[in-house]
């Protein structure tokens, strides 16, 4: 059942050969990469405007020059990214420049961060896709997190189908979403400017607001920040670029810069002219559609598209993240199978840790988008500043051409992450806690990790100083619950690999056992059969203890002892479900025996 359900899911397996297939145009780029940040402006203004109506609509000016310092941020960004992805053009994007040049922990601080950041990612993305669809219909408003988890499974297939394929498939709604935000903009600004609309703003620019302090605009600019998050997508994922990788990996960096720093100063001036207002049920992006528009087609069209943009700018985390994760995996600070690739190249093992993650998230905070984004900014302002300082001090240290340019773009970008990081920190800690518990966990289990690898590897490395001991034989063990043809055809095997064979029999009932073993001694008297009674109704831990008799002896005379299992394998998959799985936690609890051999006898059954 599994195997035609997974081919019509993800589609036939690709060829090693056809990888060079996988690779992205800067268009198929934009979308898959940019999704992420472009769709921020669903919520960035608004996370904004959340802060200072707090203190009164009136501060809602305010919101102007914190988006234009929110530009400038970008602006920085932009340029130390685009010198990060020249400088290493192999991928890892902030992992790497932080490791390299600020050692392996703060490596592993950006690294562990943005895998945290990309599960937020999905879950924000998909929480505010949510979000959009409960604006347009309010009746589904208690549904929303397993309207969440399902579209967080729909994007996980999308991804698995391969990186060309999702794609193709995100192009068309990331340029439907990028067409419909540019006529939303021109037309209100020009139905503003015309006098076709009349404005509602509550206080003009420049007005003297009470309770507005510096530590609350900070606090909306950290907020306002959120709307950066995924600007390093591109860096982390240079390799799945078509060549040149860097070159193209840098336009469409730029290009998605560009189209995001004119989104969010277009809606946040939108949203100050029309005086909007967050509302629990209705995004400040939907109520700025409803004023230019009215509810028409233009209005369910926007929020439509809108909705289908924030859930597949999930897909930036699902390109992002299994990248990330085969670096660190490369470095073995992670498990090797995120080195695989999958049935479509693609590193599903990667994408399917990414979306059991986002789903535990999108659960755990309920599918509320405003309790996930401060955790979610701080996840990637960590990476933001180390990197930023990493490139610092690369070039402090390398001195090229046209450093002193270079670094000053880093110098500005690492200042003004830093401060924002140190903000979302200061005023959003009942929020972002979370993070100084998580952080040295990862930081552990990538050490712990990395550590086993090391240890491994000098323990199977064959060299002269290997002495196995010649043994002398070999002993079987075969467990058997019945006289049966599974059971005929394993002892048949083990006396063709061991030299003494001994069959287990473990019993609940003593009567039972009694009849059994006459019947054995009748049918195989050849074979030495070694009755146990269990007390308290156990079958593995009886056999075990035998077992563990037998590894002494066997080791006293030089013998290797073999445990075979005898078990029968129905036609059809799900018949195993009709049968118990003994044989299973058998061969799990011996798998740890040290001196042990596991082997199972598989016997087919034909009908």
């Amino acid at each position: 059942m599994a195997s035609p359900l997974k081919r019509l899911l993800i589609g036939r397996p690709l060829k090693s050969s056809e990888a060079g297939d996988q690779k992205l145009t800067k268009l198929k780029a934009l979308a898959v990469l940019s999704s992420d940040a472009l769709s921020s402006i669903a919520y960035g203004t608004e996370q904004i405007l959340i802060v200072l109506v707090a203190v009164s609509s009136a501060a809602m000016w305010y919101s102007i020059p914190i988006a234009l310092f929110v530009l400038l941020l970008l602006f920085a960004l932009c340029l130390s990214y685009r010198q990060i992805i020249y400088s290493y053009p192999h991928g890892g994007g902030a992992y790497v420049v932080s490791r390299e040049n600020l050692g392996k922990n703060a490596g592993l601080i950006a690294g562990g961060s943005l895998l945290v950041d990309y599960m937020l990612t999905v879950a924000v993305s998909v929480s505010s896709g949510t979000d959009a669809i409960v604006s347009a219909i309010p009746s589904l408003y208690p549904f929303a997190v397993p309207i969440g988890v399902l579209l967080v499974i729909f994007v996980t297939i999308i991804n698995l189908r391969g990186v060309t394929e999702s794609a193709s498939i995100l192009a068309v709604p990331v340029y439907l979403f990028v067409f419909s935000i540019v006529i939303l903009i021109f037309t209100g600004l020009f139905k503003i400017a015309t006098g076709a609309d009349a404005t509602h703003e509550t206080a003009s620019i420049g007005s003297s607001v009470e309770g507005v302090t510096i530590f609350l605009l900070l606090r909306a600019f950290a907020s306002g920040s959120a709307s950066l998050t995924g600007i390093e997508a591109i860096s982390n994922a240079v390799p799945l670029f078509k060549k040149p990788q860097a070159k193209n990996a840098a336009r469409t960096l730029t290009i998605m810069a560009s189209l995001l720093g004119f989104f969010f100063f277009g809606i946040t001036l939108l949203a100050f002219f029309y005086g909007t207002v967050p509302e629990l049920k209705s995004t400040v992006l939907s109520q700025i559609t409803e004023n230019v528009f009215g509810r028409n087609f233009m209005f369910y069209f926007i929020q439509a598209i809108t909705a289908i943009i924030l859930v597949l700018a999930a897909n930036t985390g699902f390109s992002a993240f299994p990248m990330l994760a085969y670096n660190l995996a490369k470095d073995k600070y992670m498990p090797r199978m995120y080195l695989a690739r999958g049935d479509r190249l693609g590193y599903s093992n990667g994408i399917m840790t990414l979306a059991v993650g986002s789903i535990l998230l999108i659960i755990l905070f309920k599918g509320k988008t405003e309790l996930l984004v401060p955790l979610y900014s701080v996840g990637v302002f960590i990476p933001f500043t180390l990197s930023q300082s990493g490139m610092i001090i690369k070039w402090l240290r390398e001195r090229p051409a046209g450093w002193k340019r270079k670094l000053s773009a880093n110098l500005l970008g690492a200042f003004i992450s830093f401060t924002v990081l140190v903000v979302l920190f200061l005023t959003r800690l009942e929020s972002v806690w979370p993070v100084f518990i998580i952080m040295p966990v990862m930081i552990f289990v990538f050490h712990r990790t990395k550590n086993h690898y090391e240890r491994l590897g000098p323990q199977l490395r064959i060299d002269d100083t290997v002495d196995l001991p010649d043994f002398k034989g070999n002993a079987v063990i075969v467990a058997v619950s019945d006289t049966t043809k599974v059971v005929e055809g394993a002892l048949k095997y083990a006396k063709s690999i061991g030299d003494t064979v001994i069959a287990v029999h473990v019993s609940i009932d003593r009567n039972e056992g009694k009849e059994f073993v006459d019947r054995w001694n009748r049918i195989h008297p050849e074979v030495r059969i070694a009755h146990l009674y269990s007390t308290y109704r156990s079958i593995s831990d009886p056999l075990i203890k035998f077992i563990d008799t037998a590894e002494q002896k066997a080791r006293q005379d030089n013998y290797t002892l073999t445990v075979l299992i005898p078990q029968f394998i129905p036609r059809k998959g799900w018949q195993n479900v009709l049968h118990n799985q003994t044989s299973l936690l058998i061969r799990t609890k011996l798998l740890f025996k040290k001196n042990v051999v596991v082997a199972t006898f598989p016997y087919h059954l034909k009908e």
